[in-house]
């Protein structure tokens, strides 16, 4: 099997290759390419008739569904799950720091204890889009003794979830958003998904709820967020990708007592590369021995 890496070279992707059995090639002799550095729109200088499977280095595809370039005769897999564990942790850090007001400390300049302090424990969770990232998440609120609700695409119940609605049970996403503590938005960013938070599903989350959103900023209405934030009408929002983003400066959302804001920081770059270069010698390990590979995108889905 030969596999090249590129547009841009990197090493430890490379060795990832080397290490699963295969051998590196030029992009023109190459029958598997693990995609890196380059945009979507490059893709076409790439792509021959004999290419078999394509590795992409993130879990999110919209640019590339956008691009129009993914094909179904040939199969695409994203890094889906390869960060759970790495984005579940930082969810898990903005919950607390939601849950315990932290936000609102770090911004005072006098002694004074803020309202609406809670504990994380006991509460109910939310996870819309109970995927890798969602199940990782689950597994670190074991120890808070928290009830979790889940949705997912397909509706099969969730390890570690309460009770789980498919995507489309609008039902069952009211369900989910009146009773939760925390609601998190883990799901892919598609057209069925822009703006799934809106002004309606802020109106039907508690009043002292959190907005909890490490998946994509489109799936979130950002202006009727601050409306919502300025209204009281939920206990605040922590977000790490936003629309738009970055967030232009001196936006409301960086300021906003109910708000804390992280710069798209929950999968760092010094933790994606490791974590990237062990899903690329495992698919390639499988490729090899004609398993099942790990990220398959369904083109239709757009993820």
């Amino acid at each position: 099997m030969k596999v090249h890496v590129g547009p841009v070279a990197q090493p430890e992707l490379e060795a990832a290759v080397v290490a699963a059995g295969a051998e590196l090639s030029s992009a023109e002799e190459a029958n598997a390419l693990v995609w890196f550095g380059g945009e979507p729109s490059w893709f076409g200088s790439y792509d021959r008739p004999d290419l078999e499977w394509v590795q992409l280095p993130s879990a999110g595809i919209e640019s590339w569904v956008a691009s129009g370039v993914l094909r179904e005769d040939l199969t695409f897999t994203s890094a889906a799950g390869t960060f759970a564990q790495t984005v579940a942790e930082h969810t898990l850090g903005l919950m607390l720091a939601g849950a315990r007001q932290l936000a609102a400390m770090a911004r005072a300049t006098t002694w004074q204890r803020p309202e609406g302090m809670r504990s994380l424990a006991g509460s109910t969770v939310g996870i819309i889009g109970a995927g890798g990232i969602g199940k990782a998440l689950i597994e670190m609120l074991r120890p808070f003794g928290v009830r979790v609700l889940a949705v997912n695409r397909s509706g099969k119940p969730v390890l570690g979830a309460e009770r789980t609605w498919p995507s489309e049970d609008a039902d069952g996403m009211r369900e989910l958003l009146a009773e939760s503590d925390f609601v998190v938005v883990a799901a892919p960013a598609t057209s069925a998904t822009s703006k799934l938070i809106d002004a309606a599903a802020l109106r039907a989350m508690k009043s002292d709820a959190w907005l909890i959103n490490i998946a994509r900023g489109s799936l979130v209405d950002t202006e009727a967020l601050v409306e919502a934030l300025d209204a009281g009408r939920i206990g605040g929002a922590a977000l790490d990708v936003t629309d738009p983003e970055p967030l232009p400066d001196g936006h409301p959302l960086f300021t906003h007592p109910r708000a804390l804001i992280s710069p798209h920081t929950a999968n760092p770059p010094s933790l994606q590369m490791p974590a990237l270069a062990r899903r690329v010698e495992e698919n390639v390990r499988r490729h090899i021995a004609g398993q099942p590979l790990l990220g398959l995108v369904d083109v239709h889905a757009g993820y």
